[in-house]
């Protein structure tokens, strides 16, 4: 990511892939890909600003509006004040992010908290849209199975058909760890992570880790955190509506 200005110098964030991926082109079509979704995704507070798409020298680049903010794992990492003084704000906005892309037909498919960003006024957009895939009618199977493990849920981690539930299970992770400084099923390997996801037995609720949530919201994660799809919440604005009533919001 660079920092790019044009004649009057006005910031803008650069999104160019490395040189070494000049022949990957399963990179090069996802990168492209992920332009394409951004380019025809409405307008949104808690969505990075969409500028343009192309190729610089024959090498695809996406332009995209300048925020002045770190991703969330950095501030996690170091626990920053602005993370921890605004985290009922930060989680209800990353919520209203996803439940936008669910509404206009999309699901993520690698929401973690690397690709959400948060400004030092705690204001949040979402990035990388990479894998970003329409919401199928029906569950779909994909031929290649990418993401990230520790925020996959466990009919991702087994290579089985999808809906944009995953990305509910992925969110109910990142909140999990983001009140608690704890992982829900923190495993080394996938292998790992999907046998705590299915076998519970070692598995603490929230409340275990921090007795300060509360009760109400520590319900909305296990929700989401459910291992089979149908127990999850169905939608994002359901869950988005029960986050924030267990805020007071």
């Amino acid at each position: 990511i660079w920092l790019a200005t044009d004649a009057k110098n006005k910031p803008y964030a650069l999104r160019r892939m490395l040189a070494r991926y000049r022949f990957n082109f399963i990179a090069k079509r996802r990168f492209m890909k992920g332009c394409e979704i951004l380019a025809n995704l409405p307008d949104h507070d808690h969505i990075v600003g969409y500028v343009e798409h192309g190729k610089i020298k024959g090498q695809p680049y996406l332009l995209m509006d300048y925020v002045e903010a770190s991703n969330l794992k950095e501030l996690y990492a170091k626990d920053d004040p602005v993370l921890t003084e605004n985290v009922a704000q930060i989680l209800i906005d990353m919520a209203a992010g996803l439940e936008h892309m669910h509404e206009n037909g999309l699901m993520h498919l690698d929401f973690k908290p690397e690709n959400v960003l948060v400004t030092r006024n705690a204001a949040v957009r979402l990035v990388d849209f990479d894998l970003t895939r329409r919401i199928p009618e029906k569950p779909i199977k994909l031929s290649k199975n990418p993401g990230t493990p520790g925020y996959m849920a466990p009919e991702q981690l087994r290579g089985r058909a999808i809906t944009h539930r995953v990305d509910i299970f992925a969110f109910g992770v990142a909140a999990y760890e983001l009140l608690t400084n704890n992982k829900p099923f923190p495993g080394d390997t996938p292998a790992q992570i999907l046998r705590l996801q299915l076998d519970r037995s070692e598995f603490k609720t929230p409340r275990q880790h921090n007795p300060d949530i509360p009760a109400d919201l520590e319900k909305v994660i296990l929700k989401c955190l459910e291992s089979e799809p149908e127990k999850r919440y169905p939608f994002m604005s359901m869950m988005a509506r029960d986050l924030r009533a267990a805020l007071y919001v």
